[in-house]
Parts: C-alpha cells; sequence; structure tokens
C-alpha cells in the first residue's frame, strides 16, 4: 500500500521525536549521578575550600573585573563591580564558615575576608541610577557577617559583627523599590529617582528578605517591617496559580510567557516559597515545597542546559546560567521547613549531583561573569553540601 506523499512527512517527524525522547530518556537514566556516602561529601567539601583558599585575593576578597569576554553582563564602573566582589566575596566566605573546615589555612582566610568585609561592606553603594547590583553584596555580606558574628567568640567582635550586620539591613532597605522589593536593573526608565523605579524581581528580593530574616532569628536584628510586608506582597502578585514565580513585577501581565512558566520558575520558586514560608506568608505548605523539591530534581536538566552558556536568557524558558547553583542553594533554603525524615532523601539526591558537578580544580561555576562565578558558584555549594552533610 502507497502512503499519501502529505503523510510522509509528519510520520517522519513522529518517529524523529520519538527516537529523540527514547534517546534523551536513555542518557538521563545513563548520566544521573551515583549515591554518594557522607565521606565523598566530606572530601568534595575540602576540595571545594582548598579551592576558595588558593583563590582568594591579597585583601582577602574574591573575584575581580577580569576575565572579559566578547559578551560582558552590563556593569557601570567602578561601583558595578564593587557590588560583583562584595556578593562574591560573601557568598564564598559563607561557604568556607559553613564547611567547618577547621584548618589553620582555612582559618586564616577567614580571618582576612572578615577584615576585607568590615572595612568594605559599610560603603557598598549602588554604581549609578541605571543598576542596584548592591542588593546582592548587602544580601551575601549580611549572611557572612551572621556567620562570623556566630563563630567569634570575644564579645566586642560579636558586637561590632552585630553592628555591621545591622548596617546592612538599613543600606539594603534604602534601595527597596517603590513597589516593594528590591530588583538589579534601573535602565528602562529615563527619570532617575532616589527610590529604585526599575525591574523588582521575585527572586532578589527572596533573596534580600531571606538574609534579612536570618539576621533577626540569630542576631535579634531590626527588621523594618513596612518594608518587609511591602516586598512580601511584591513576591505574591508575582505568584502564578501554579506556584510559579513571574521574572519580574513587568512580566506579571504575561503569565504564560516561557519564562514565567513552571520550567523557567524552577529556581526561583524555591527562593520565594522559602521567603515566603520564613516570613509567614501563608500558601507555601509542606506539600508545596516537597512539590517543588521534587520537580527541581526531576527537571534540573533545564537548568543544566544553561550552565556556563555566555550569553543569558539565550535558552528554552529562558534561563540563565546563573540560576543554576543560585536554585541549588535554595533548594536548601526551602526544604529545610520540613521534617527531617522528610529532608535526609532530598540531601542524598542533591549531594550526588553537586558532586557530580564539581570542576576538577575543585570549584563549581554556571555562568563566566567575570573573575567572580567560581567563588560564588563554589561559596553556593559548599553551604549547599554543609547542609546535606548535616542531613545525612
Amino acid at each position: 500500500m502507497t502512503m499519501h506523499p502529505a503523510l510522509r512527512a509528519p510520520l517522519r517527524c513522529l518517529r524523529l521525536c520519538g527516537g529523540f525522547l527514547l534517546v534523551s530518556l536513555a542518557h538521563a537514566q545513563e548520566t544521573a549521578p551515583d549515591p554518594v556516602t557522607p565521606e565523598q561529601v566530606r572530601a568534595s567539601i575540602t576540595r571545594g575550600v582548598d579551592f576558595l583558599v588558593g583563590y582568594q585575593n591579597n585583601d582577602g576578597s574574591w573575584g575581580g573585573p577580569t576575565r572579559t569576554k566578547g559578551l560582558n553582563i552590563y556593569a557601570p564602573i567602578p561601583g558595578a563591580h564593587h557590588a560583583f566582589r562584595a556578593g562574591a566575596s560573601g557568598l564564598a566566605l559563607s561557604g568556607l564558615i559553613d564547611s567547618d573546615d577547621l584548618r589553620p589555612e582555612t582559618a586564616a582566610a577567614i580571618e582576612k575576608a572578615a577584615k576585607w568585609a568590615e572595612k568594605n561592606l559599610p560603603n557598598l553603594r549602588r554604581a549609578d541610577p541605571t543598576t542596584t547590583y548592591n542588593i546582592w553584596g548587602h544580601a551575601y555580606g549580611l549572611r557572612a557577617l551572621i556567620r562570623l558574628y556566630e563563630r567569634e567568640a570575644d564579645p566586642a567582635r560579636k558586637a561590632r559583627y552585630k553592628e555591621l550586620a545591622q548596617e546592612q539591613v538599613e543600606l539594603v532597605n534604602r534601595y527597596a523599590d517603590v513597589n516593594g522589593g528590591w530588583g538589579y536593573l534601573d535602565v528602562f526608565d529615563k527619570l532617575a529617582t532616589q527610590k529604585p523605579t526599575g525591574i523588582t524581581t521575585s527572586f532578589s528580593s527572596a533573596t534580600v528578605l531571606l538574609a534579612m530574616c536570618e539576621g533577626r532569628d540569630k542576631l535579634g536584628l531590626t527588621l523594618n517591617e513596612k518594608v518587609v510586608t511591602a516586598a512580601l506582597d511584591s513576591i505574591k502578585r508575582q505568584q502564578f496559580p501554579d506556584m510559579a514565580y513571574a521574572y519580574s513585577h513587568s512580566h506579571i501581565l504575561r503569565p504564560r510567557t516561557d519564562i514565567n512558566r513552571p520550567a523557567g520558575s524552577l529556581a526561583r520558586s524555591q527562593a520565594c516559597n522559602a521567603a515566603l514560608r520564613a516570613l509567614g506568608r501563608e500558601g507555601i505548605s509542606d506539600e508545596v515545597v516537597i512539590e517543588w523539591a521534587d520537580r527541581f530534581l526531576a527537571r534540573e536538566g533545564f537548568l543544566s542546559i544553561a550552565r556556563k552558556r555566555p550569553r543569558p536568557h539565550d535558552i528554552h524558558f529562558r534561563i540563565s546560567g546563573y540560576f543554576y547553583y543560585y536554585g541549588i542553594y535554595y533548594f536548601t533554603e526551602s526544604v529545610r521547613f520540613l521534617p527531617m525524615e522528610k529532608q535526609k532523601p532530598y540531601a542524598a539526591k542533591l549531594a550526588a549531583l553537586i558532586l557530580s558537578r564539581q570542576e576538577k580544580d575543585g570549584s563549581w561555576w554556571d555562568y563566566p561573569l567575570y573573575d567572580y562565578h567560581q567563588p560564588y558558584g563554589t561559596g553556593y555549594c559548599l553551604m549547599a553540601l554543609a547542609w546535606c552533610d548535616e542531613v545525612m
């Protein structure tokens, strides 16, 4: 029987798609990371610590405006790089402290980084009216100061770290958007204002709020409830019924555009769910946390395809590489709310995934951002692995 020519192309396409699907499923099964032992996790942490200790700048910070490429993220000088360095250094320092590595060289690196933070974080401001990258430096600088406070025995030093941490809260409050919450770009409004009126993003707001919440709970920091409430309201406005979150406030009116779909929100949903849960907003039940943790592990490949691509937002669901280790860290922030017996399986799976991504030099990185990507990626992963090590 002769097939009508009009049917050949669709059937050929169907065979190819089916074959591609089978190959993809087989590949996923073949490349799924093997289970890891606690000893392997500790060894991986040590390698990550060794990288950060060896990669630290002489002044105690990490990263710099070098290793440029043909396509670089918009970064007004010098302020944008002050922000990038503060954010990367805060993450790297937090990772070193969370690693619980007691070697003398690690302690020396932490002390150098603490001195750098004490000197530089109070001076961090936005680069110019077009960017508020400094919010990342305030949020992750605050995280690092909290950890320095907790490990410090001297009362005078503890008081100083608490003072610096409260100062970071006050500084980041200055850059809260008029719509509530925080963003990192203000390039689309030609009117320069004292309070940013740019792109409030759900994940930026969640990042800042979670750092503030940790400071309140562990150091007794004072939060501006008006600022916190406005930020939570902003995140809630960007929340869709399926618990995906809009990329930004300006994306709310396009709920089904690709970047707003669940696959595009894999990393954002971890951070936003955690922030809403931590600060007492209703709707983030254990069932929601579990659903999105399962989604993250099942669909991590969507995020992984974006890893190491030089251009942001250029693939399916407009995912950028820099969401990969961000999502992995905030996965741990979200899953922490579950009962311990439910955390354990997630810790084992996440640890295997992180170890499978570690580079030969001991670092982790997901997006080529000048010379900041390895320190921030390694900081995220050390914090995540410390949680895995504790829970496993």
